[in-house]
């Protein structure tokens, strides 16, 4: 899944392939535009490629473009596509602070979301098992802390429970998806990626991101099946949604739903 947007804009009719997601970049020169209303700054990289490429991600603008492109020429395509520049960065600016209102205030009382909803964290020293201990019908994760523990140890102690519930969950997800998708996942790794969700390997290895724990359960079981069905279709193209659709039909609103709850940041 990809975690920006992009736009390219073709100058020539034609292009050639960027170069693969694991070359190393040059580092871009900081410019800035008016566009509209506003001043825009951005990142120019230089490339070898036909075309100027937008990507506007939680970094703000980056501007891909060919050495042979004058700084003027990347100017007015920038202008020709304010509108939708500008709207792209303001989706970016709401999503930041979303993900503010978010933040998690760590301590006795703490409240985050999990599977969907609210969880209270509850300091219980000597009366929680040991590693935590979820309180279903009181939605509480009774933690074995002193009432004294600092906001760190709070966060860690909950994030370590919280991968452990992970593993759990999403072992039991993969082992539910995979047969009716025809395919054998072989090794779970929980990942803690910023902007990635899941990914998968030809040899059957899933990787989950454990903040998925904090989404609905249909979520969940979206991103799972989406990454055991590259192990079908190792692309995006028509034939891969169409696998995901077999198990997920609605598929389309479960992923608008991810993109648009952002996780509360742990940092």
């Amino acid at each position: 899944m990809r975690p920006f947007v992009q736009l390219a804009l073709d100058l020539l009719g034609g292009g050639v392939p960027a170069a693969p997601a694991h070359a190393p970049r040059a580092p871009g020169t900081k410019r800035q535009l008016r566009l509209g209303d506003a001043v825009v700054p951005y990142t120019l990289q230089r490339a070898r490629r036909r075309s100027i490429g937008f990507t506007v991600g939680p970094d703000g603008l980056a501007v891909r473009a060919p050495a042979w492109v004058t700084l003027a020429a990347v100017d007015a395509a920038l202008q020709d596509k304010a509108g939708w520049i500008l709207r792209k960065l303001g989706e970016q600016q709401a999503r930041r602070r979303q993900q503010e209102a978010a933040r998690i205030a760590w301590g006795p009382g703490a409240v985050l979301p999990y599977l969907g909803e609210p969880l209270t964290v509850v300091l219980a020293h000597g009366r929680a098992a040991r590693g935590g201990m979820l309180v279903q019908d009181a939605r509480e994760l009774h933690l074995p802390l002193a009432h004294g523990a600092g906001p760190g140890q709070v966060r860690d102690a909950v994030q370590a429970w919280l991968m452990r519930d992970a593993r759990r969950c999403f072992t039991e997800r993969l082992d539910h998806f995979a047969p009716l998708l025809g395919v054998r996942w072989t090794q779970l790794r929980l990942s803690s990626a910023r902007t990635r969700w899941g990914s998968a390997r030809t040899g059957g290895s899933i990787s989950l991101n454990w903040r998925l724990m904090h989404y609905r359960p249909a979520i969940i079981d979206y991103v799972v099946a989406h990454e055991l069905s590259h192990l079908r279709v190792m692309d995006h193209s028509p034939r891969f949604w169409s696998v995901v659709e077999s198990v997920v039909p609605d598929h389309a609103a479960l992923r608008r739903s991810l993109r648009e709850l952002p996780a509360p940041p742990w940092d």
